[in-house]
């Protein structure tokens, strides 16, 4: 009891130094609602492997590390360079680079952006004309009571992005989002990103995470998406994270009549990662796909928890999640599609697929259905294995090394979801992160 007692305190005296700036700037709504987020975070306290949705993913050394509010410093001159090297060359122009939860005004650009577009900090659009617009958005998708991460980022409401795409605008050049760990000792980020795409609008979405340097740190992110009536997003989540940090994020999205939500996640980092996504498709016609790879390596856990959810008839989701585990490093895979009654002519397609590179690496996976409706279209699968020696020999045959015979079966592997990004400088990235993961060049 006095452990747990001391790790709130602390997660409380992180809290009070944000309150105490957030209650005298933000509406009065959301700085209540950062109070009531608060209470309800110190009364679920973190999940427990008790918790069946969390039976295979310890967080208690989330819990007893002192992660303390971030100080906003700048990044240095050698860190921006850095940073700005790793930043995609698509988004040249449509890019908002945050450095321990503060924009960064030097790093990012918008001159790219058509009119009526809105891209700005999280804050600035509580402050400005778009607090009612965001009073009835944020919570709306992702719920504050769902967990304990989820009330501790709705604590901190105001870190983090707010994107809104006009009906019928059409967003030629991807835009970037970018959270970045500069060079301070073990700091808590609550980013909170709301994307609202109004009626037959277009965009491509790219939010990333990396950091500065190898140092621990804590970032407990939540991404609510509203995709409206005939609207189409591509969203990419890449987590590039120090592998002694932690990562724990929810992405909820909303799709309306005829909307399409593509959303593809590419995790490689942090020593332990969380990602939860929730889909909601409460109007006729709606699509998704929710597809992800996990490169994980020595001391890392990665874990997976989906929940598509098909409410209105005729409705489509797609879902492809791929893991490559190499060393000690394990993984998690929980996929749940729920169709509801009356939402017949559902097509919902779930698939998850392991290759362990290694005899300690290990994975758990649970792909579920739960149908309560007659005319319907659903799979689901799951697969754990090793790379076919067959195959291996084969291509040594025909004089490829064994390092390199390996490195292009895992490739391939990989590639299916690989070749679906769009984003030249996200599949370079990609690459060269599955070579070095590997020890081996292409070439060589």
């Amino acid at each position: 009891m006095a452990t747990a007692t001391k790790e709130k305190s602390e997660y409380r005296e992180a809290w009070e130094e944000s309150q105490r700036r957030a209650a005298t700037v933000l509406p009065a709504w959301a700085a209540r609602r950062r109070a009531a987020a608060f209470e309800t975070f110190e009364r679920l306290g973190f999940p427990t492997t008790d918790q069946e949705d969390w039976k295979y993913t310890n967080v208690a050394p989330i819990a007893r590390s002192p992660f303390a509010a971030p100080r906003g410093r700048s990044l240095t001159a050698g860190e921006a360079g850095a940073v700005a090297q790793s930043l995609y060359a698509e988004a040249g122009r449509s890019r908002l680079v945050f450095v321990n939860g503060y924009l960064s005004a030097s790093l990012s650009s918008l001159g790219a952006l058509p009119a009526g577009v809105v891209v700005s900090s999280l804050w600035d659009a509580l402050c400005g004309g778009r607090a009612e617009m965001l009073r009835e958005r944020v919570g709306s998708a992702a719920a504050a009571d769902a967990d304990g991460f989820a009330a501790l980022n709705a604590a901190h409401l105001g870190e983090g992005a707010f994107v809104y795409l006009p009906e019928g605008v059409r967003l030629e050049a991807p835009l970037h989002l970018s959270f970045v760990a500069g060079d301070e000792d073990a700091p808590l980020v609550n980013p909170r990103v709301v994307l609202v795409a109004e009626r037959d609008s277009s965009a491509t979405i790219i939010e990333s995470y990396e950091a500065s340097r190898d140092s621990a740190y804590f970032t407990n992110a939540v991404v609510e998406v509203f995709v409206g009536d005939g609207a189409r997003l591509t969203h990419y989540k890449v987590q590039r994270e120090s592998e002694q940090a932690y990562h724990v994020a929810t992405t909820a999205a909303e799709i309306g009549r005829g909307g399409v939500y593509d959303l593809t996640t590419i995790t490689l980092g942090a020593r332990l990662s969380r990602h939860g996504v929730s889909v909601r498709m409460a109007r006729e016609g709606a699509e998704c796909w929710v597809d992800g790879l996990y490169l994980v390596g020595a001391g890392q856990h990665a874990d997976t928890h989906s929940a598509i959810d098909h409410v209105a008839p005729r409705c489509t989701s797609h879902q492809i999640y791929k893991g490559i585990l190499d060393g000690d490093a394990r993984a998690v895979f929980n996929g749940k599609v729920f169709v509801h009654p009356g939402a017949q002519a559902t097509d919902a397609q779930q698939t998850n697929k392991n290759l362990l590179l290694s005899p300690d690496a290990r994975v758990d996976t649970k792909p579920q259905l739960e149908i309560f409706a007659d005319d319907v279209k659903c799979s689901h699968g799951a697969t754990v294995g090793q790379l076919d020696e067959e195959e291996l020999f084969y291509l040594k045959s025909r004089g490829l090394h064994d390092e390199l015979a390996r490195n292009l079966l895992t490739y391939g592997f990989a590639e299916e979801l690989i070749e679906k990004i769009k984003i030249e400088s996200i599949k370079r990235q990609l690459d060269e992160a599955i070579l070095n993961r590997l020890h081996a060049r292409l070439e060589a």
